[in-house]
This record gives structure tokens, C-alpha cells and sequence, in this order.
């Protein structure tokens, strides 16, 4: 009877896998701390005969050329990925025996990249399990752009063509399972981190199994989202052969030290919670908070190479972030302090602090500055009307555009919220973080500049007018009841709003959100009053509100319906 064990690496979204029957087992796609799966190996009482990877990793350093080296295991490698080290090289089709009755088959899925190989598990000849990699995830697939900016729009496509190759080829029983998908940034779309699905299952309800091709890759390509910045040196790193990795404690750093190593322009990163951090820490500090995702935010921001000191309040503390920064290549701390601020000030030095809020407070306030630190997909569903828009990764380099005064810096969540903060404070900014779920924004009372199809009908109701800035052609097939034609393209080419929606509110409403935006900066440059329909009229019409055509008679919507409530 076969087993799979699953090795999480929940900080950078991806799991790793040790399968096998009684005696052997192959690992796929391992970590670089590979302590865990020797553990996990010892504990079940199982031989590593094989480390497999299903492609060159980009978002992590892989640990499987060391594995292989340690337990004397063949290490197979898709045979298309060029490295510089001796390794099993594997192609389609390829069958590996872990045991009798246990067969790893290579079945090339490309997509995430060129060389992409999947493994099938087949025991006494049948598919058991396949490990899918950056391939077929849970409900959506790997990203296609992580290799080369020509070759997305041909690996988009063969992403489609690999996931189809995977549902015909196996039976809907196997179970899949992928390497990303948990919040990796290597994942085109959301996953649920606790899910286990099924080849069956994915061809019910994932993207590339039940869209055509055309509206899958335009969907996919529309939703790729930011790239970590240290993503550009995993695949070379892993391409030459990552070195082992050392894990035991940095040397330890005093008060001066501390101070003489910001004094430099070295980072200090504080691990302790963020509002710990911000009742107190050293000045210069910066925070990454150990419990929420240390190494990718602190991969993505730190220039690379840069030394980094770690202040923790434990042993322990330390001792988790550093495995979790040796996954991502940063792999030894130049010192270290374990304690509190006290301990980590010079003589005479007071440690600094800011204040926290919520968006509530945030709605009390007059003439401040907002800064929002999210993504431009998170602002694109809905942000707070005149906040200024620097996403967390590059606010470093953007410090010099944010207006003077108090900064009121916020995220989705209060994680993000506070690396900015300990920036911006770090700076010599003065500034509060905000603490607080997103969701509260709206109903704290702070004016949106995106709307949802409810408070456009309500807005429209009370004296504002709704503007869809669609083309004519799309307007006659269906609209608004009350909207009022204003083509995108009129507005750039520099003509008025009609007559009707002169000074008064402005609500844009385009097909699906992007033009009615365009619009919305258009028009506020212009010195309107405007907000933008989050979804445009197709979440209008699913929200069940009524739709006409140019003969006021009601439309059919995409979904058959007539719109009518």
C-alpha cells in the first residue's frame, strides 16, 4: 500500500512530497531545509531512493540536490532544464520503479515553464496520485510569466493544453496533488490551503478545464499579479546547484553593533509582532513579523545581497525565521539579538514607537495622508477615494513621492501595513499604521472611489448619474435603465460629459470594471465628482438589477436572463 506524506512550507505557499510504498520512497520537490524530510523519512521507516523536481523552481532554493547527495538517491530533473550539475535526466513517458508495485511516470506538462514534467504514481499499474507541480493546481494553474516576458502568451496556452493532457490522461480518482497553489506567487489564482482535490473533481471546476482556450489564456494573462523581486535569483540558483545550508545560530550582536550596522545602511529586521514593534523597537528598524510571511516580504524588499541583522524576542523566534530565509537564499544572518528593545539600545537611547489605529480613527481624521500598500489587483476591487497608491514592494524606492504630513499607511489586513510603517518611520516619517480588516473601511464611513452595483443604484437614486462609458454598439445591447452614454474613447479624445451629467455626481459603469477606472481618473483629473462600478455591468446584471436596450425594452444578460429584479 502506497503513502504520501506532505512536507508544507506554509510561509511561501508551496508543499513538498515524500511518497512511497513499505521500504523506498521518492521525494518531489523538497525544500531546502531538508532536515524536515530526513525526519518525516526516519518517522515512517523509509529509504529515500529518489528526489525528483517537476521543474526549476522560481519562487524557492530547492534543497534537492543535497538530498539527493546525502542519501545517495538518484536525482531526477525534467531532461529540457538546463543545469550545471550531474543529475537523472527525465522525459516523457519515462518510468521509474520506487518499488515493486510503485511506479513514478513522467508525463511533460508544459506551462509554468518550458520544461515542466509532472509524475504520475501508479501502483500495480494504476494512477494513484499525480504530483502536478506549478502545473494543474487546485481549481486554477501555475503562472505562465515567470520565465521570459516573449514566451507567456505560448506557455499560457500550453498551461491549457497540459491540464487537458492530465484529465484525459488519468482517472478522475487520482489524486492531485500540486507543489504551489497555498499562496505561493507562483499560482495564477486562489487556492484553498487545507483542500485536497481530484482529477475529477478539476474537471468540474477548474479555469483551464471549463473555459475554452481563448477565454482561459485572456483571463489568465488579465490576472497575472506582481512578481517577488527575489524571484529572478531562484532559477539561477537552482539551475547551478544550490549549496547546503547551515543552520546554526548567528553570531550575536550587542547594542553597538546594532547601532553601527544601521549606521551603515545595513537592515535590521525586527521579528517580533507588529504591535510589539510599534509600542517599541529600535530606530532605523525594520519589521517583518515572524508569524506572518517574513521570507517573501523580506526576500522582495531587501536589496539582495545586502547583510541582515535579526532582533527576535526568542531563540526559538530566530531560530524559525532563519529557516525561513535560507529557503529564499538569504542564508546567513550577519548577527543576531534575542530579547527586547531595552536590550538592544545604547546607554541613554530611548527606543522609538508609533501609533496604531483603525480605519474608524482613520475616518475621524482631516487633511491627512492615506497610503494604501496594497497590490495594484487588491485596489483594483475597491480603495478609499485620494489615498495614495505605493504597493509594499516598491515603496522603498518611492519614499520621495509620498506628500508631506502624517502618514495613515493601511493594507488589507495590518501586516503589510506595518513593514510600511516601520519604513516610513525608519525615514524619519511621521506616521500610524493601520491595524485593521479592509472590509471595516466601507463601514467606518470613508469615502470609496469604487462602488458595488447595490450603492450605484442607491447613489444614482439620490441625485448622482450614472455614465456608462461603454461604446455605442455595446450601450444599445444592454444597459442601465437612467445611464447616460459617454464613450471611453469621446472622453479621451478630449469631449465633454453630456449635458445631463454635468455637476452632478459621477457614476462610471463600463462591461467588467477596467474602463469605468480609466474613466474614473479621466474625469476626476477633470475636476469631477466620480466613482467607478466595481465588475461593470456584468456584476450588475448579476446582482439581478435590470438591464435595457436603446428601445428601453429589457436585455437579455450573458446568463439568459432578462435582468429584471
Amino acid at each position: 500500500m502506497y503513502f504520501v506524506d506532505t512536507i508544507d512550507v506554509p510561509g511561501l505557499g508551496n508543499r513538498g512530497y515524500l511518497a512511497g510504498g513499505a521500504h523506498s520512497a521518492v521525494v518531489v520537490d523538497p525544500p531546502r531545509d531538508i532536515d524536515r524530510v530526513i525526519t518525516a523519512a526516519a518517522r515512517l521507516g523509509v529509504r529515500i531512493t529518489h528526489v525528483v523536481e517537476t521543474h526549476i523552481h522560481n519562487d524557492y532554493v530547492t534543497g534537492g540536490l543535497e538530498l539527493a547527495r546525502l542519501t545517495g538517491a538518484a536525482y531526477l530533473v525534467p531532461a529540457a532544464a538546463r543545469v550545471a550539475y550531474d543529475r537523472v535526466p527525465v522525459a516523457d513517458g519515462d518510468r521509474t520503479r520506487i518499488e515493486d508495485d510503485l511506479v513514478l511516470r513522467a508525463l511533460a506538462t508544459p506551462g509554468h515553464t518550458p520544461h515542466h514534467t509532472s509524475y504520475v504514481l501508479e501502483e500495480a499499474g494504476r494512477a494513484v496520485a499525480v504530483f502536478t507541480g506549478g502545473s494543474l493546481l487546485i481549481g486554477t494553474v501555475g503562472r505562465p510569466d515567470l520565465v521570459e516576458p516573449g514566451l507567456t502568451g505560448g506557455l499560457a496556452r500550453a498551461q491549457y493544453d497540459s491540464a487537458h493532457r492530465l484529465a484525459d490522461e488519468l482517472p478522475d480518482e487520482t489524486r492531485v496533488l500540486p507543489t504551489h497553489g497555498f499562496g505561493s506567487f507562483c499560482s495564477a489564482g486562489h487556492a484553498d490551503a487545507g483542500a485536497a482535490t481530484t482529477i475529477g473533481h478539476e474537471r468540474q471546476v477548474n479555469d483551464a478545464l471549463v473555459k475554452d482556450v481563448d477565454t482561459f489564456v485572456a483571463e489568465l494573462l488579465a490576472g497575472l499579479d506582481d512578481v517577488p523581486a527575489y524571484y529572478a535569483h531562484m532559477g539561477p540558483a537552482n539551475a547551478r546547484g544550490p549549496a547546503p545550508v547551515d543552520l546554526t545560530p548567528p553570531r550575536r550582536a550587542d547594542a553597538e553593533e546594532i547601532a553601527a550596522r544601521l549606521a551603515a545602511g545595513e537592515w535590521v529586521v525586527d521579528l517580533r509582532h507588529r504591535v510589539a514593534f510599534a509600542e517599541g523597537h529600535v530606530a532605523g528598524a525594520v519589521n517583518f513579523e515572524a508569524d506572518g510571511q517574513p521570507a517573501t516580504y523580506l526576500a522582495w524588499l531587501l536589496p539582495w545581497g545586502k547583510p541582515v541583522t535579526l532582533l527576535a524576542e526568542t531563540p526559538a523566534q530566530l531560530a524559525d525565521a532563519q529557516r525561513e530565509l535560507v529557503r529564499v537564499g538569504i542564508d546567513r544572518p550577519a548577527a543576531a539579538a534575542t530579547g527586547s528593545p531595552a536590550d538592544w539600545v545604547r546607554p541613554g537611547e530611548r527606543p522609538r514607537s508609533f501609533p496604531r489605529a483603525t480605519f474608524t480613527d482613520l475616518a475621524a481624521q482631516d487633511d491627512v495622508v492615506t497610503l494604501d500598500v496594497r497590490r495594484d489587483s487588491e485596489r483594483h476591487a475597491g480603495h478609499i477615494k485620494g489615498a495614495v497608491h505605493i504597493p509594499l514592494h516598491e515603496l522603498r524606492g518611492q519614499l520621495s513621492e509620498i506628500p508631506d504630513g502624517t502618514v495613515w499607511v493601511h493594507c488589507a489586513g495590518g501586516m503589510r501595513a506595518a513593514i510600511a510603517a516601520s519604513l516610513l518611520d525608519a525615514a524619519g516619517r511621521d506616521v500610524v499604521a493601520v491595524d485593521d480588516s479592509f472590509d471595516s473601511a466601507r463601514a467606518a464611513g470613508l469615502p470609496m472611489a469604487r462602488v458595488t452595483p447595490a450603492e450605484a443604484r442607491e447613489r444614482a437614486g439620490a441625485g448622482a448619474v450614472l455614465v456608462d462609458v461603454r461604446e455605442a454598439q455595446e450601450w444599445a445591447e444592454g444597459h442601465a435603465p437612467g445611464a447616460v452614454l459617454a464613450p471611453l474613447s469621446a472622453l479621451s479624445a478630449g469631449e465633454p460629459l453630456p449635458e445631463s451629467a454635468r455637476s452632478r455626481p459621477v457614476i462610471a459603469i463600463c462591461r467588467s470594471g477596467k474602463r469605468s477606472r480609466e474613466a474614473a481618473t479621466l474625469l476626476s483629473a477633470r475636476g469631477a465628482e466620480v466613482v467607478d462600478v466595481v465588475g461593470g455591468m456584468r456584476a450588475w446584471a448579476e446582482a439581478g438589477f435590470a438591464v435595457v436596450t436603446e428601445s428601453g425594452l429589457p436585455a437579455v444578460t450573458e446568463s439568459g436572463a432578462s435582468g429584471e429584479e
